[in-house]
């Protein structure tokens, strides 16, 4: 019988370990299943270049993984069972009933990466009124709200992170007519190093962004959002990045998981409380350098994927499990299509002194967006000699030292 892996989420994770396993273990001793709702690759570090207008190539899964032995299951996850080893998968298509035709996908490894989505933390009126760039339905439906504005009207970004950022920058250069604000909980790019906040705020001041820091958006309307204060900002349209929520299913199940609902996992990224589970990307509680937990970015996702991909292969072939080391090394930052902002990290993702700014650094972030697109479809370098499954190794007893958050 075939060893059966099914990867859940076809993200920058889940696609890279479906991809990863496939080049490691001999294709007759394995069925590899990844269940994706959509029929493309989503590059969602580039969904803020989506909204403004800007058409991304088109990156169909069942070109880049012709010839690996990888199936794609499209449908969405509705439900999982780690006890009796199934997934539950909707079809998007109704059947002649009206309702979707549902199917269950036995496994014996599975490997959980259904990432997160936007996290309206509660705010009241953010799900009726706001707009999210994590997902390309997001993005896309907030393109046509940005496309019927009137040159004057206002845009509110809320999130002063990586994402609120590159949208607030990306949408005040593709769309100059508007009145572009970012409103802030602290201040404008105070995890930077002292060079690369000053170049933000260069940047900002150039495109016409007006910054509302140290502000705590309290509730979003049809035309403005109010804060703390009682202050009210006007917002023909409102995009909420203020932070991401992981997809609930995991939460629903007897997995372990954080407060957050990662799954927390050992440094394979194995499961602490079921061994033929691992979890990669947004989903996993995985521990980083200095014992912090990894923030949420395809930066820390990738890594994970390779590690979840070369333990599982190493389980089954009974080989030595490998460690990939998981570190950070920069913050890349597009501020519209002309310029950018490299800030240089430390292993556990505290600014250096050092940055990079202005056109090259734009460069330099489209050449790491580029190489992740390129990765998932290539996730090994090196050509990788295939091993043969060794029976009965689905669980292997071995020690493995577990990092879980304090």
């Amino acid at each position: 019988m075939q060893h059966r892996i099914v990867v859940l989420g076809a993200g920058y994770t889940g696609a890279t370990a479906a991809g990863r396993i496939a080049k490691r273990l001999h294709r007759e001793d394995i069925d590899i299943t990844l269940v994706n709702a959509e029929p493309d690759f989503v590059e969602r570090v580039r969904m803020h270049q989506l909204a403004v207008g800007q058409d991304l190539a088109p990156r169909p899964f069942a070109e880049m993984f012709e010839g690996t032995g990888v199936a794609l299951e499209q449908g969405k996850v509705t439900a999982v069972d780690v006890d009796r080893r199934t997934v539950t998968v909707a079809a998007l298509v109704a059947d002649a009933a009206g309702e979707p035709a549902t199917e269950e996908l036995p496994y014996d490894t599975l490997v959980y990466a259904l990432g997160s989505g936007w996290n309206d933390q509660g705010v009241p009126g953010t799900a009726e009124y706001a707009h999210e760039i994590a997902s390309r339905p997001g993005a896309l439906r907030l393109r046509e709200r940005l496309a019927g504005l009137a040159a004057g009207e206002s845009v509110v970004v809320v999130g002063g992170g990586l994402t609120g950022v590159e949208a607030a920058t990306e949408i005040a250069e593709a769309r100059p007519d508007l009145d572009v604000a970012l409103a802030a909980r602290g201040g404008l790019g105070d995890w930077l190093s002292e060079k690369g906040a000053g170049h933000l705020r260069t940047v900002v001041d150039r495109l016409g962004i007006t910054v509302h820091e140290h502000t705590d958006v309290t509730a979003v309307e049809a035309a403005r959002v109010t804060t703390a204060d009682g202050a009210a900002i006007p917002a023909a349209v409102t995009v909420w990045t203020a932070g991401f929520a992981v997809h609930p299913i995991a939460r629903a199940t007897t997995l372990e998981v954080s407060g957050t609902g990662q799954i927390v996992v050992d440094r394979t990224m194995r499961s602490v409380s079921h061994p033929d589970v691992y979890a990669v990307g947004d989903a996993a509680l995985a521990m980083g350098p200095g014992d912090k937990p990894l923030r949420m970015s395809c930066a820390s996702g990738v890594p994970t994927a390779w590690q979840a991909a070369d333990a599982i292969a190493a389980r089954l072939t009974g080989t030595k499990i490998p460690t990939v080391p998981v570190r950070y090394f920069n913050q890349c930052i597009s501020l519209g299509r002309k310029d950018g902002l490299i800030q240089y990290v430390t292993a556990d993702d505290r600014a250096k002194s050092a940055a990079l700014t202005g056109r090259l650094a734009a460069f330099y972030k489209e050449i790491i967006c580029k190489g992740a697109a390129w990765g998932v479809a290539h996730p090994t370098l090196l050509p990788v000699r295939r091993r043969r499954v060794v029976r009965e190794s689905a669980v292997v007893p071995e020690a493995v030292p577990v990092r879980t958050a304090a």
